[in-house]
């Protein structure tokens, strides 16, 4: 199972334990090892496909040590524990989680505090720490929802169209596709052919048959 990042917190610290920079890359091995998770969790990826989970979790589990300033960057891509980090480390605690970091260090709150200014997203004690999703994948799931209701909305209203209207909608979206060329011209072919395929068999039907 795919830890949440706040469950990532502690594990990533006690990694970066041994004083050297870490690339994010050696810490996602080093986390999904941690974890026991299979390859298919490790690369299981966010709805938008556009990133790893795990990568995802890590990220904001990394960003809030920072914040705290248990960790710091050294370089590009790279970050390594601060004098506050091992001191954290050498009270043994057996969970680092957001209310921890807010407890215990009141320049975390003030970083949160200024960075939620900074972006304008939400109010300044707006800091769920409960919360085990993080930004992206709250905002993936929204997007989700709602457009699962409007694809059951749409589907419900079309079921209710005209049929003539019900086939311009599909001609536009095989023409948005890339189908054939303009919309005219392609309602115009579905009408030419259906009179065509109208006159065939009234035809048809008069001819004798034995």
């Amino acid at each position: 199972m795919i830890p949440d990042y706040q469950s990532v917190m502690l594990p990533l610290l006690q990694f970066l334990g041994d004083r050297k920079p870490h690339s994010i890359s050696k810490v996602f091995s080093a986390i999904s090892s941690h974890f026991n998770l299979t390859e298919q969790e490790a690369n299981e990826l966010l709805p938008s496909g556009r990133n790893k989970i795990l990568n995802n979790r890590i990220h904001w589990a990394r960003a809030h040590l920072k914040m705290a300033g248990l960790i710091e960057n050294v370089e590009k891509g790279s970050f390594k524990i601060t004098e506050k980090g091992e001191n954290l480390l050498q009270e043994n605690p057996t969970t680092i989680d957001l209310k921890l970091l807010k407890n215990k260090f009141p320049e975390y709150q003030e970083s949160f505090r200024y960075k939620k200014k900074e972006d304008s997203l939400t109010t300044n004690d707006d800091l769920n720490e409960g919360s085990k999703q993080t930004p992206e994948e709250l905002f993936e799931l929204g997007y989700s929802t709602i457009r699962k209701s409007l694809e059951q909305e749409l589907l419900s209203k079309l079921k209710t169209v005209h049929p003539s209207f019900f086939e311009r909608i599909v001609v536009e979206l095989l023409v948005k596709m890339g189908y054939g060329g303009s919309i005219a011209e392609a309602l115009l072919r579905g009408r030419v052919k259906l009179s065509s395929n109208k006159h065939i068999q009234k035809n048809d039907n008069s001819l004798p048959h034995n």
